[in-house]
């Protein structure tokens, strides 16, 4: 469902920035004023990506296991845009040899177009012609080895994996799951408080089991501002849990494992749990200023 949002938001994004470069074309923008606003969005794109990036908890989980999106490349989008992160050491690592045949090229370019100007007047004589054919050879030849160890690089890189590889990968990694012991007759709570409509709640929970089966009471309730409660999720007994719902309010909400009507047995809980702030669009915030001036 998250993976869905996101990408319905990339979609629409992606509409608003072509339709600036459309407006801006057909209000008569030079080229400049058009590779300044294009720059403008490529440097909001990666803004994006460094958000996702630091993503936490349960969010962090989804992106990697349910969008397929593996740590490796997290860490790379989170540190996108450091002066000394993982594009300019790409730019520092293939660009010179990548440089190198481009003046090759431009070289090449350059004395073929004079020697057509010239062509009446001065023409090639046999040395010359073989000295250009070798030239292209070696062009030609280094620049489909680059192509080639490019290809590598990119086929054999951590990023292009499946869901399920990431999720193998990621297996055993638990650091992100905090473990308590609820004791019999007694609860435990987690208190989120959302400053922003539309968030999620979100969390992922089970019991270690021993050699018996046990299950434990879980809820979440709403309090606002004036200490009135509301139940958002009815009480049920489970024994693993994972969920998550968009916020109608700003305020309070709690998330409760009871475990009151045990007498005897604690139950050990694993869980983890995240509030996510909305990602809206510098035109929706602005609308939702207005519309709270209103």
């Amino acid at each position: 469902f998250r993976g869905t949002l996101i990408r319905q938001q990339k979609e629409r994004s992606e509409r608003n920035k072509q339709a600036e470069v459309d407006a801006l074309i057909s209000s008569g923008g030079s080229i400049r004023d058009r590779y300044s606003l294009l720059w403008k969005q490529q440097m909001d794109r990666r803004r994006q990506l460094v958000q996702l990036g630091s993503a936490t908890g349960v969010y962090k989980t989804l992106v990697k296991y349910l969008v397929g999106v593996p740590q490796v490349l997290l860490d790379f989008i989170r540190q996108i845009n450091d002066d000394d992160g993982p594009m300019e050491e790409q730019r520092q690592r293939y660009g010179p040899p990548l440089y190198s045949l481009t003046r090759m090229v431009l070289f090449i370019h350059l004395f073929l177009s004079l020697a057509w100007q010239r062509f009446e007047a001065f023409k090639l004589n046999r040395l010359q012609i073989s000295v250009l054919e070798e030239a292209v050879d070696v062009y030609t030849t280094e620049l489909q080895r680059f192509i080639n160890f490019i290809s590598e690089v990119f086929a054999n890189s951590p990023f292009f994996i499946s869901a399920e590889d990431a999720s193998m990968l990621e297996m055993g990694k638990n650091d992100e799951y905090k473990e308590i012991t609820v004791p019999a007759g007694k609860s435990y709570e987690v208190s989120l408080t959302v400053e922003s409509i539309n968030s999620y709640i979100a969390w992922d929970f089970s019991l270690v089991q021993g050699k018996m089966n046990m299950d434990i009471g879980f809820s979440v309730e709403y309090t606002n501002n004036g200490g009135e409660k509301t139940l958002i999720l009815p009480y049920r007994r489970y024994e693993s849990d994972q969920g998550n719902f968009s916020t109608c309010m700003a305020g309070n909400y709690k998330l409760i494992w009871d475990n009151s009507y045990s007498a005897f047995f604690k139950k050990a809980l694993r869980y983890k749990v995240d509030c996510i702030p909305p990602v809206l669009e510098e035109s929706e915030k602005g609308s939702e200023r207005n519309e709270v001036e209103e």
